[in-house]
């Protein structure tokens, strides 16, 4: 019944506009607004991800998406650039950086507080 649906995931936040400057200036994706508000995030894999305006938003607990990269140093460190502040764990290293308990991996927010990671693809 869904193999050939073309399936997408959203999550909420709290202000579309600091999204989409987020997700596209600072993140660098292809994000378009609908005339709902609605964000539509395109990633590089042809898959989108929509994010959609909540004014009660609570951030999830959990990891809502995944940015598998080559070089996940490299990545913090770009992104650290671009303003960026990583989670720290007590697994984590000084740049954020969890390593040598399956792929490296590092954990930030967007500005709505959701919980995004770099890890090794």
């Amino acid at each position: 019944m869904f193999q050939d649906t073309k399936a997408f995931s959203g999550f909420a936040v709290d202000d579309p506009g600091a999204a989409k400057t987020f997700y596209g200036d600072v993140l660098g994706l292809d994000v378009e607004t609908n005339e709902m508000g609605f964000l539509t995030l395109r990633l590089g894999s042809g898959a989108e991800v929509l994010a959609y305006p909540k004014p009660d938003h609570v951030p999830a607990t959990f990891t809502i998406l995944n940015f598998p990269v080559d070089d996940v140093e490299a990545a913090v460190d770009a992104l650290t650039a671009k303003g960026v502040v990583f989670l720290r764990y007590d697994s984590t290293d000084e740049k954020g950086i969890q390593r040598g308990y399956g792929p490296d991996i590092a954990w930030f927010t967007d500005p709505a507080g959701n919980v995004l990671s770099v890890l090794s693809a």
